[in-house]
Formats: structure tokens, C-alpha cells, sequence
């Protein structure tokens, strides 16, 4: 029998993440002023430029420490748009940790480096930008610092984006990046503003994080789309299927203490992150953000008034919260890093029975597969079953393939889990 998922990885759990370390690194990224993808490059202590210096000064400082595990890049070029009075150089720095056995698949945590205020063209004023996004910055930083003392068959990207408040150019860069060298991103976690549990109306949140995920995919032709809808997988396109990894490990987790919301939509309401592009190319993404937001905080010059404080200042940052924060996502690359692929097909057969047979492309490396099935009228998966390695097909009798839906994942030996393969029917004759 195959060890359950995440039993061994649990057993053997990352240490938690500090407060105190979440702390010093959000302090250090507001000291420089601002961090807007516009202001210097050229001064030492001020801007974009120093705040990239120093986050890859830290990703070398953690590469020393695991014996040169990580390779630190910064891959740049130049933007243009509404929000630019002329073409910038946008730079995102990245910490690469290569897999040891399939290191062409590659987990993303991301977090977005530059901060704005009120006038999104204003390079020149303090954005302290502590909670957007300098939450999701210092858990990238220690995330890893946690997961670079450990080595996982899988790549493992830690990367500090620049250019999302104005167009989500970091963002972009990186998912051409991944494009360009081939890589097989297995998924892609998009921390930003993770850090807060005050909301604007006064409620306290502390307990729950949001996580965001796209049905219909951003990057599907109409072909694509209309096969989506025929086969009712509108609730598990690869980026739900990573928000149901997610809420996976967060339920075989219960001591990070964070409720999962998954909710069904790219982004909020009319906003967007740097998850977005990778999306547009047709990889897993989800973006974290914290359960209550307070817009008082957000893109605001910093100022009182009537009484009220405005500004993304370090004092609206919850560091327990945001451990937790980084705890999830620690996890949840932990076990994809760790897993095999995901298998790059499945599908069903069963019209007109009582049973459903699931079939599958086989993956190499697996120790096994979990077939997944549920209830048509739910989302999260009910039922499993494991199979061996040397199966690429499974039987169910007297389950109705009307009433249910189906997914595959591939198992590591030590109970690693891949994200579901949404099962669909094979091409109409």
C-alpha cells in the first residue's frame, strides 16, 4: 500500500517559518524609500535599484548557506505604456534551486518587489510598500531560507518581481523567461499582500487566507474552450487544479492554522496580479492574499486625515499571520517539488454505463497514481483509490460517469502528490 499523501513529508517538516526574520526583511525593504519600478537605480540606499541589490544579496547569503544550492539571476529588459513616461529596464531577481532528478520541472513563489502610492506615476515620494507587496517579498525570502536546506527532485524558483503596479511586467518577464528555457512549470504561487488581518471595516482576520484560481483558461483557443465546457471542467483547469493541491495540504496540515478560501475567479474584482501572465501562457497559477484587506493602506501617499491613517506602513503588518502565510506556501511547494509531474493526459470512457473506466499517460519517475473522483454537484475531490506504477487505466464499477468527475495525480514514493489531471472524455467520432 502506498504511503498517504504527505505522511512522510509531514513527518519530516520543513521548520517553521520566523516571525522575527518576516520582520527584519520587510524593515529592510521599507528602509529604502521607495521601491517604484521608476525611481533610481543608481543610488545606494534609495529605490529599486538598492531594494534588488539587497534581495540578491540575501538569495547569495542563503546560497553560501546551503553550499551554493541556489544560482542567482536577474533577468532585465525593457517595458513600455500608460504608466511610463518612456521605455524602463525591468528587472526581476531570482534564486534557483536545481532539481536532482527532474530539475526541467519547476515550482514558482513569487512575490512583487516594487511599491507605489496614490499617483501611480509618482517615483519620487517614501512608498514603504511594507504589506503590497513587501509581505510577499520577505516570504519569498524565507521560504527560501527554509527550503534551500533540503533538496527535492523538482526545481525550485524563489523569485522578487519588479513592474507589477505598472502593468505586471515582472510578472511577464519571468513567464517568458520560463518560455524560453523550456520549462515544465508545475505551478506557480503568487503571494501578494499577504500580510494584513485588519480590515478597512474594522473586522480581524487571522485564521484564513484567500487563494485565487481561473476556471475557463486564459490561455485556451476557442476549440479549447468549448471541449472545457462540454465536459463541465470549468472547476478543474490546471490553475483550480493547483487551488485544490493547495486546500490538500492545508487540510493534512491543521498546525500552520490558516482556512483556505478558494475563490473561483483569476483575481479580484477588476484588479490583478503577476500571476496573470502566467496564466496567459498556460501554466498553473494561484495567487495568495491575505482574508480582509484595508484600502487605507493600499496605493496611498502617507498622510492623516479626519483621524484616519493612510500608507503602507510596517505597522499594518501582522508577522504571525504572515508566518502562516509563508508555512502554506512553504508546504505546498514542498510536496510539488517533491512529487512527479502530473500526468499529461487522462480521460474517461463509461456513455451509456453504469462504470467508468479512467485512463492516463504514464509519468516517468511516478511510484504510483491516486485516481480522484467526486459528486458532480461538488467541487473538491470525495473519493480515491491508488494504483501501481505499471497501471495507466483504472475500472470503477457502478460509478455513473454522468454524475461524476474525475482527475488523476502521480505519487512519489514517499506519498508526494502531483496536482490532478482533470479527466475528460476522448474526441467525439
Amino acid at each position: 500500500m502506498l504511503a498517504p499523501a504527505l505522511a512522510l513529508l509531514v513527518a519530516t517538516a520543513a521548520p517553521r517559518p520566523d516571525p522575527a526574520r518576516l520582520h527584519d526583511s520587510i524593515a529592510m525593504l521599507v528602509g529604502f524609500g521607495t521601491r517604484h519600478t521608476l525611481s533610481t537605480t543608481t543610488d545606494p540606499h534609495r529605490g529599486i535599484g538598492a531594494a534588488r541589490n539587497w534581495v540578491a544579496d540575501r538569495f547569495a547569503a542563503l546560497g553560501s548557506a546551503c553550499g551554493g544550492c541556489l544560482t542567482i539571476e536577474r533577468p532585465a529588459r525593457l517595458f513600455s505604456g500608460e504608466r511610463t513616461p518612456q521605455p524602463v529596464r525591468v528587472e526581476d531577481v531570482i534564486a534557483i534551486q536545481t532539481g536532482t532528478r527532474d530539475p526541467n520541472r519547476v515550482v514558482i513563489v513569487q512575490g512583487h518587489l516594487d511599491s507605489r502610492v496614490s499617483d501611480v506615476m509618482n517615483a519620487t515620494a517614501d512608498a514603504p510598500g511594507a504589506n503590497d507587496d513587501g509581505s510577499g517579498v520577505a516570504l519569498v525570502l524565507e521560504a527560501a531560507r527554509l527550503l534551500s536546506r533540503q533538496r527535492f527532485p523538482a526545481t525550485i524558483v524563489y523569485a522578487a518581481l519588479s513592474g507589477e503596479e505598472q502593468g505586471l511586467w515582472g510578472g511577464t518577464l519571468l513567464a517568458e523567461t520560463a518560455k524560453a528555457r523550456g520549462w515544465q512549470v508545475a505551478a506557480v504561487l503568487n503571494d501578494d499582500i499577504v500580510g494584513n488581518t485588519h480590515g478597512i471595516g474594522g473586522e480581524h482576520v487571522d485564521d484564513r487566507v484567500r487563494l485565487f484560481s481561473e476556471g475557463i483558461m486564459a490561455a485556451a483557443d476557442p476549440a479549447a474552450i468549448k471541449r472545457q465546457r462540454a465536459e463541465g471542467g470549468e472547476d478543474d483547469s490546471p490553475s483550480r487544479a493547483l487551488a485544490k493541491a493547495v486546500l490538500r495540504v492545508a487540510a493534512a496540515q491543521p498546525e500552520i492554522g490558516l482556512h483556505v478560501m478558494a475563490v473561483r475567479r483569476p483575481d479580484r474584482f477588476m484588479r490583478g496580479g503577476d500571476h496573470i501572465p502566467f496564466l496567459e501562457a498556460s501554466y498553473p497559477a494561484v495567487r495568495f492574499t491575505e482574508a480582509v484587506e484595508n484600502y487605507n493602506r493600499q496605493h496611498q501617499d502617507l498622510r492623516t486625515e479626519n483621524g484616519v491613517r493612510y500608507g503602507d506602513t510596517i505597522a499594518g503588518v501582522d508577522f504571525p499571520y504572515l508566518g502562516r502565510v509563508t508555512a502554506l506556501n512553504v508546504a505546498v511547494a514542498r510536496e510539488l517539488a517533491s512529487a512527479p509531474a502530473a500526468p499529461a493526459r487522462a480521460m474517461i470512457t463509461g456513455a451509456v454505463s453504469d462504470d467508468t473506466t479512467v485512463a492516463w499517460a504514464a509519468v516517468p519517475g511516478a511510484a504510483g497514481y491516486r485516481v480522484r473522483w467526486r459528486p458532480a454537484d461538488t467541487t473538491g475531490w470525495t473519493d480515491s483509490r491508488d494504483v501501481p506504477a505499471s497501471a495507466t487505466s483504472l475500472a470503477l464499477p457502478h460509478v455513473n460517469i454522468d454524475d461524476h468527475f474525475f482527475g488523476v495525480a502521480a505519487l512519489a514514493k514517499d506519498g508526494a502528490e502531483s496536482i490532478a489531471t482533470f479527466a475528460g472524455a476522448p474526441p467525439r467520432k
